[in-house]
Formats: structure tokens, sequence, C-alpha cells
């Protein structure tokens, strides 16, 4: 430990934050008059403490003083500083003194304190790192600290002003639903999250439904990708963290998953932000939404008066009359024709979504002739994430061009068409670890696929 960091108790079983004092002995350039105390840090600078979190001025008696570098004594100090402090402490009358620095719980953040408390076996991974959803932070201790599963909960809470609870996830992920159980480590026993993002709100309960914070930066990628007044079909909808934003900048959404929870949520978070219009939202399974996807479309069309949504727009402008100034209130209806055709498709299951690639097979079989006679005819775009795991052995270690290829071969066996490597699109989202890094592959699909007769 350094002469700063905190003192060490490794048999502690709750959080004692009274342990955590520690007294510094220093020195300070005491200032009778401060008048010159700017120009003295300005000039003497290499000989003032900097440490983060520690204020160089301080109070001392009636006056200010600058703290000095922490090797610096008064026994030393004259013959350790620099010519420049040296003609400064005589010319401005500065007094060296003893200054006794008082450090508290508050002052070390949550590794030193985490340091201080775990095992020494346990330090080279110090479990300080989580994902925020609301109010919640979410970690995932791996076996070897969940014992100190409360101690690490506490710490984290008091040292983050805008949590309010602290979770633990308990097993791993539920396959069919993506949640998984949770312990509350320290905090409000309180799962029910109101999230902003993408500028709109989200609410839903943390342990009923998946939300990831950290594909915030996907999650507005993709919605870039959107047209105004274009069809996109999310497959794996969740709460909405991909439909209801794409519905604000009036994209025509079918949103859906499978979770009863999500969808219950997904409905009030479609209404909470005022997208009723551009979102049907439904609670089926992929596979059923994707084959069913075009025929859902032209039913929200013929049951659409006019084929267009008809959304209200507010604008108020100002007029003077008689010296005075009021504000009228004007509405009008703007008119979006609904189109008969799916622009894209939204992926995002990436443990599983390649594995339903195989039902965008004959997407549109026995209607060939029909829709190749539209002029607004457009094959789909389909958006699919997925990770692809490779073994930490392997050496060289894949380049992303390998692991492009990898994923690749899996989606052209799995669409049964051979569709080249470069009509394919990949980003790099994320890596989850460093062997397992996350994609999202896009890439239209291919005439031979979707016109194929279905067996």
């Amino acid at each position: 430990m350094t002469q700063f960091g905190p003192p060490t108790n490794r048999s502690m079983k709750q959080l004692d934050r009274s342990f955590f004092k520690k007294d510094i002995a220093l020195i300070v350039a005491y200032f009778p008059k401060p008048t010159h105390l700017a120009e003295f840090v300005k000039i003497c600078k290499n000989d003032i403490l900097y440490l983060p979190s520690i204020k160089h001025i301080v109070n001392v008696e009636d006056s200010k003083g600058v703290l000095l570098r922490q090797d610096l004594t008064m026994d030393n100090y004259q013959e350790s500083v620099s010519d420049a402090t040296k003609v400064k402490i005589d010319e401005y009358n500065i007094e060296i003194k003893p200054y006794t620095l008082n450090l508290t719980y508050d002052y070390w953040k949550p590794d030193d304190i985490l340091r201080a408390i775990l095992p020494e076996e346990l330090l080279d991974e110090i479990p300080s790192g989580f994902a925020q959803a609301g109010h919640i932070a979410h970690l995932n201790l791996r076996d070897e600290f969940k014992p100190y599963g409360s101690l690490i909960g506490q710490v984290i809470l008091d040292k983050n002003p805008k949590v309010r609870t602290v979770v633990d996830k308990v097993d791993t992920i539920d396959t069919k639903f993506r949640t998984f159980k949770m312990n509350v480590l320290a905090g409000e026993d309180n799962l029910l999250v109101e999230q902003n993002e993408s500028g709109c709100k989200f609410k839903f309960d943390f342990s009923e439904v998946y939300w990831n914070s950290r594909l915030s930066t996907e999650h507005d990628r993709l919605i870039t990708k959107f047209k105004s007044h274009e069809v996109v079909v999310d497959v794996f909808a969740g709460v909405g963290p991909f439909a209801v934003p794409a519905a604000k900048k009036e994209v025509i959404v079918l949103a859906n998953d499978l979770n009863p929870a999500s969808y219950k949520y997904l409905k009030e978070n479609i209404t909470s932000n005022h997208v009723d219009l551009f979102i049907k939202p439904y609670n089926l399974d992929g596979r059923e939404i994707i084959r069913k996807s075009p025929q859902l479309l032209l039913d929200w069309i013929s049951d659409t008066p006019s084929s267009s949504i008809e959304k209200t727009i507010v604008k108020r402008r100002k007029i003077v009359e008689n010296n005075q100034t009021q504000v009228v209130r004007e509405t009008q209806t703007k008119s979006i024709i609904i189109p008969k055709y799916i622009s894209q498709f939204v992926m995002n299951l990436p443990d599983s979504a390649l594995t339903f690639l195989d039902e965008f097979i004959g997407l549109y079989a026995g209607v060939e002739t029909q829709v190749k006679q539209d002029p607004n005819f457009k094959l789909p775009i389909i958006n699919v994430h997925c990770f692809e795991k490779f073994n930490a052995q392997e050496q060289p270690e894949p380049s992303l061009e390998e692991l492009h290829k990898r994923v690749h071969q899996k989606i052209i066996k799995l669409i049964d068409y051979d569709l080249p490597f470069e009509k394919f699109e990949f980003h790099l989202v994320r890596k989850v670890a460093p062997t397992k890094p996350m994609f999202c592959v896009s890439f239209e699909l291919p005439e031979q696929v979707a016109f194929k007769k279905r067996t």
C-alpha cells in the first residue's frame, strides 16, 4: 500500500466505514497574507502536492496554505525544494509548518477499499465494474467473489450516487427469455427500472426482462440506418430499445417478443413515449413473426383507413393584436402511407438469432410474380446479431476477417444459398469476453431465398 492507501482489514465481514481513517504527515507553505498564493502555485508547481481528490490549497489557522510534496519534511525541505521555491518562500515571507491530512472512507475509490478488505489471493481482478440500468448496478461475480458479495455491493452503492440497488447474477442466462435470477447485494429491494435511452423513457422489471445498457451505442447505430416511413420488423424486441426510438422518427415497426413480461413493458413503453401510431406489438415466437410478417403488415394496412397513418401535429405561433401577444394553437394532420413491403429486419438475440435465419427461406414464396411487378417492392435487409467465439489456444489468434468468414459460412448454410462474402456487412458491436466478440451482420435477403418454395 502507498502512503495514501487505506488501512487494511481482511477479516471484515460487514463494511465498517469508521475503520477507514488515516492521518498523513505533510508540510504546508503557510501564507499569513495569501495575496501571492496564486503566483506561488504557478511558479512552484514542482514542489506542490498534486494528487486526485486532494486539494492542495487548504485552510491554515486564519489564512491559507499550499500543501507541499509528500516526500518533503520539516527536516529536509530546505535542501529538497527547487531554487525557485526557496526564492518565493523568502520573498513572500512564507512559513513552513507541519500539517496533518485526515483521510476518511469518502476519500478512497471502490478499488482502494476492496483491495483493503478482500483476501490477497483475489486482488488480481477487483470486481468493481458493473453495468447500470436505471438505479440498478448489475454485477456478474465469479464464484470466488460471491462470499464477499454484500461487502462488494455496499462499497459500490456508497461510491456511486446514482445507484440505489446492487444486484448479482445468481445463475446462467435463461436461453428462452434471456433473463436470470438475481441476488440483491445492497440497497433497495426494488428492481423496477426507469431508464432513459435514445431520447426515450423505458420502464421494466430488471429481473423479468433482458436489458443491457452497454448496447445503447448499437441501438443508436442501427436506428440511424432506418428511414422514416419504412417498415422494420424487430423480431426480438424486448422492451423496445430499437422499436420505440425508431418509431419516434416515424419508422413503422412490427415489434415482437416471446417473453410475456417484455411484451407487457413493450406495450407500456410504446404508450408512454406516444408512438402508438407507428408500432404494432406482438407476443409470438421469433419464427412465427418472421413467417407471418408480410401478412401482418398487409393486415395492418387493411385495418387502417386509407391505408395511412394519420398523425396530428400541433403547432404554436405567436400573434400580436392590440399590442398584446397571444399564442395560437394550430393542428395539422400528416398522412403517412404504410408501405406494403418490409425494408429491414432486426434480430438482436446473439446467442441464437442465426438459427432463425432459415425461416426467411420462402418469405415471399407463391407471390413472386405479384411482388416483382410492383415498382415499390424491394427485398429486405436482415440485421442479425451473433457471437463468434473462438478458442483462446488458437495460434495465431483469428483475425476479424477470419471470424467474419466463419459467420458467413454459417449464414449461407442456414439460408441454403451461397451468397458471396462481399454482400455482407460486418460490424463489431463489442467484445463480451476476449474470445467472444459480438457482431451485427447485415445483408439483403437474396431473391433465390425469398422466393424459394417452402418444403
